[in-house]
């Protein structure tokens, strides 16, 4: 079965994505996907730049989009790198900064890509056990490691720390490294950016996936000082320096400079999320204080496998580990007010003990993207 396969990933366990159905019957609450559409602005930009350009190669060094960038975060275009996805810029990361010889910290819970590239890569790791309440007991990655990487706000509890709390870790860390993936930061964290002129071993990694709607254009950035940034360079030039292409390029910079929606959806976003927080307490859901566009959530009578299967049986996906620690908790993306009235409804269903899976499956309904 594995014949021909190099030995290097025989025994490799890949990150498994949350599914993704094609046929749009399902109310997708499963992988962190903004419920609403782009910038038109961003729109606009890729219908224009499909022209007959596109036979040429996109500009390696993102030149435009860099100066897009580090006019939205308040940063030299040097201080930026820009690549396909954040998980292609963790991925050169990992090459980067990492030595086997000495390990790499970061929680226990926390974005499961992370451990596939200690694998991958032929690190080592130190994962740090979370506290009692699911927050990550930062003084455990204080020095002693060859790196850490620390998702701000953590996936998938949604629970961030300070800016200050971050300040300290970087500098009890002066020899290593300190990756921040700051893929939620924006619906209600504190980022660490301003702290990159004082660091010169932090890396911030920021994705357009989430905030800007932008999940299947694969647009992710490196934030940090110039020497950080030329060692991404190195690992990308050694595979393909054309990471990022014209559309993207393009849209990617219109989205950013499109500051007014931006914050328009990202508000409704979080406005949607404490919402439900509200109604799922109420319903006698535990829910982790989220930072993200997310909630974390078990109920203390039913387990999560039940509530998973019961969701799905009504149409409705969310996100579930089958790990000791979290097995009975679910990951829930936030969606439309019309989506997350339609799972707390079937929530209530579950709680009640009715049957759904004999029901027709919750179609997705169309949303106003502003209203």
């Amino acid at each position: 079965m594995k014949e021909y396969w190099s030995r290097r990933i025989q025994d490799l366990e890949p990150y498994v994505p949350g599914e993704q159905p094609q046929d749009g019957r399902w109310i997708k609450l499963n992988t962190n996907e903004n419920p609403y559409p782009p910038s038109p602005d961003a729109m606009r930009a890729a219908r224009e730049k499909a022209d007959a350009d596109l036979r040429l190669y996109p500009d390696p060094e993102c030149t435009e989009l860099c100066a897009a960038a580090a006019g939205c975060w308040g940063v030299r275009p040097e201080q930026v790198f820009c690549g396909n996805g954040s998980d292609e810029i963790l991925a050169f990361a990992f090459q980067a900064f990492f030595d086997p010889e000495r390990p790499v910290v970061f929680p226990r819970i926390t974005y499961s890509f992370y451990p596939v590239f200690i694998d991958y890569f032929g690190l080592s790791c130190r994962p740090v056990d979370m506290n009692p309440d699911l927050s990550v007991p930062l003084e455990k990655m204080y020095g002693d490691n060859g790196g850490v990487v620390l998702a701000n706000p953590n996936a998938p509890t949604g629970i961030a720390v300070s800016r200050e709390e971050v300040k300290k870790l970087a500098a009890a860390n002066p020899d290593a490294v300190v990756i921040l993936d700051e893929a939620y930061v924006d619906f209600g964290a504190e980022s660490a950016l301003p702290l990159i002129g004082d660091f010169p071993n932090l890396l911030v990694v920021r994705t357009l996936s989430k905030s800007r709607s932008l999940a299947g254009l694969r647009v992710g950035f490196a934030l940090g000082q110039e020497n950080l940034i030329c060692a991404l360079r190195q690992v990308r030039d050694s595979f393909n320096s054309y990471t990022v292409d014209r559309l993207a390029q393009a849209t990617a910079a219109a989205a950013l400079r499109d500051t007014a929606y931006f914050e328009t959806t990202r508000q409704k976003v979080m406005a949607t999320r404490d919402r439900i927080d509200g109604v799922l307490k109420k319903m006698g859901f535990e829910v982790c204080p989220s930072s993200s566009n997310f909630l974390f959530v078990r109920h203390p009578a039913r387990s999560g496998e039940e509530i998973f299967d019961e969701l799905r049986q009504r149409g409705i996906l969310v996100r579930r580990w089958d790990k000791d620690e979290i097995r009975d908790w679910l990951r829930i993306s936030v969606g439309t007010e019309q989506e997350m009235d339609a799972l707390t409804g079937a929530l209530e269903e579950i709680l009640r003990g009715e049957n759904g899976s004999s029901g027709e499956k919750t179609c997705k309904k169309d949303c106003n993207p502003i209203e």
